[in-house]
């Protein structure tokens, strides 16, 4: 199978999660794309969707499935997004498509994170993917002084800018031995508005496409 049909397995594989008349948390990226298919095939099922971005809410409207205001809702069952990396203990680092901000409000207003992605995505020790910042304009170039103070090397994304309006920097040259204690670091500096970096809510159930088919990890 190639890293796309393993990517759609798990999309389509999350649709068991899914409890009928419920709005449904919906991530960002290729994988959570691959969901948003699976979704719209029992759209009539459920009442809506909440979405991380704007290329996801509208590919569900195009779809037919109603998009909710994140601040329409108290809570959601689940959430399903992938990943660009996750480690033995389900932590993770988002934001390769620049929505970790959105990605992280609704994973933490959601009962339970459906993490969906193919096998190449685990890893021991997280970091090797570059740990995705976002940061409000006027504070990057202090907030990237203070991640070189932390070992990081941050590169400036060019030519983006977040559906917030803000800026990513791209932290490389990490190894992520602690990933609570770097979230909670990264997260009080001045200016930043989130870390990629999923580990104080890490995913409750893990969907991971692999050549033997999907399997599902849990704590």
């Amino acid at each position: 199978m190639t890293q796309d049909e393993l990517k759609k397995a798990v999309g389509w594989a999350a649709l068991e999660f899914v409890t009928p008349g419920t709005i449904v948390g919906v991530g960002t990226g290729s994988t959570a794309s691959h969901f948003i298919d699976a979704l719209g095939s029992i759209k009539d099922q459920i009442e809506g969707a909440v979405s991380s971005s704007e290329a996801s809410t509208e590919k569900l409207k195009s779809l037919g499935i109603p998009v909710f205001d994140c601040n329409e809702v108290d809570s959601l069952d689940i959430y399903v997004d992938g990943a660009d990396e996750i480690n033995g203990n389900m932590q993770m680092i988002k934001g390769g498509g620049a929505a970790l901000t959105r990605e992280k409000i609704i994973s933490a207003i959601a009962k339970k994170f459906i993490c969906i992605v193919d096998s190449s995505k685990k890893v021991d020790v997280l970091g090797k993917f570059p740990l995705p910042v976002e940061v409000i304009p006027m504070a990057r170039s202090y907030v990237a002084r203070e991640l070189v103070k932390l070992g990081g090397l941050p590169e400036y994304r060019l030519n983006v800018v977040t559906d917030n309006g803000n800026v990513i920097l791209d932290v490389h040259n990490l190894a992520i031995i602690d990933p609570v204690e770097l979230e909670n670091k990264i997260n009080r500096i001045a200016g930043v508005v989130t870390v990629g970096l999923f580990a104080n809510r890490g995913a409750d159930v893990v969907l991971m496409g692999t050549l033997d088919g999907v399997k599902t990890i849990t704590q």
